[in-house]
């Protein structure tokens, strides 16, 4: 298969202001294949609905993700690209799978126990959260599923879960493969663990400038002093920089942490400049599209039918499987 018939295929949750963890890890990878695949990409709100409960709230943030990732680039005319709750083969298909899906599947997953150690309420949706990513994936026929590591064992739920409806019934789904790109699967905070919104050690895309350098110049760094060597593979600071810099930037900046001299909060003001200069051109993009929410809400019905179209051929199959059509 060429890499211009492959389909990829992945979603975010409206679950809060949009990162640079989100943008490194999912949104860009997701953009770059728009111009070498058929891809598939939405905004996840029924997901969302396990940990938000703010009906304005969850309604605000959905939008808000959508017209972020227009403005960093995604293209409607080269994507799928819709919010998942106006597709409703989602939850359909979501029922179906329901039924050949075993409940030691779903205990072993890790997401589920580690929400729930950070207290999380636990509920139905967030024990079965991994049934319905199963849906999105493999309504589409999705060949690779872009995801963090942290993800990989929700496409290969989605694997087994598509494997037993095609023992059960036969060849409907396609098994899907998770593609995680190592030098991006984990995007460290600012205390140096995994950024999320969760750990409040996230920096968000569209940050005014102080809130920007407030967040960089909190940055976890170690207690070495200006003349001692430091270790930039240990350094969330450096791991930051090395995603906005050059390549010619970046390698310089390893040899100021290998040399004496380096003062961590002069590399901390480079590094809101980077920030900052990187999504300039996307925050003027973004200014532009939330004077004309109209064209914003005319786009995402228009991928909500393209989506739709895809969806509705792969249930009629599977209903007919199953005995739904009669």
């Amino acid at each position: 298969m060429s890499d211009k018939k492959l389909r990829v295929l992945s979603g975010i949750q409206p679950s809060g202001h949009l990162h640079i963890g989100n943008y490194f890890g999912m949104m860009k990878p997701m953009i770059n294949w728009q111009e070498k695949s058929d891809l598939f990409c939405f905004i996840v709100n029924l997901h969302a609905l396990t940990s938000v409960f703010d009906a304005e709230l969850l309604a605000k943030n959905t939008l808000d993700a959508v017209t972020d990732f227009l403005a960093l680039g995604l293209d409607p005319e080269k994507s799928t690209f819709w919010v998942q709750g106006d597709v409703a083969e989602h939850t359909e298909l979501t029922w179906l799978l329901d039924n050949v899906t075993s409940m030691g599947l779903l205990e072993r997953c890790h997401a589920y126990k580690e929400k729930v150690a950070k207290g999380l309420t636990p509920n139905h949706g967030l024990f079965a959260y991994p049934v319905l990513m199963a849906a999105d994936i493999i309504l589409y026929q999705a060949n690779l599923v872009p995801v963090g590591k942290d993800q990989k064992q929700h496409v290969e739920v989605a694997r087994d879960i598509a494997g037993s409806f095609n023992h059960t019934y036969g060849e409907t789904f396609v098994l899907p493969e998770p593609a995680i790109d190592d030098d991006l699967a984990t995007i460290p905070g600012l205390d140096g663990q995994k950024m999320s919104k969760s750990s409040n050690n996230a920096i968000d895309i569209f940050v005014e400038k102080e809130d920007l350098r407030k967040r960089v110049m909190g940055i976890v760094t170690d207690t070495r002093g200006v003349n001692e060597i430091k270790d930039p593979d240990n350094c969330a600071l450096f791991g930051l920089y090395r995603l906005f810099g050059t390549p010619e930037e970046t390698a310089e900046m390893r040899d100021r942490y290998l040399k004496p001299g380096l003062k961590y909060v002069e590399a901390k003001k480079e590094l809101v400049e980077l920030i900052w200069n990187y999504f300039a051109p996307h925050r003027e993009k973004r200014a532009e599209l939330v004077k004309d929410p109209d064209t914003i809400h005319d786009i995402m019905k228009a991928g909500a039918a393209k989506a739709r179209a895809v969806a509705q051929v792969t249930m009629a199959d599977a209903r007919r499987k199953v005995g739904l059509m009669y």
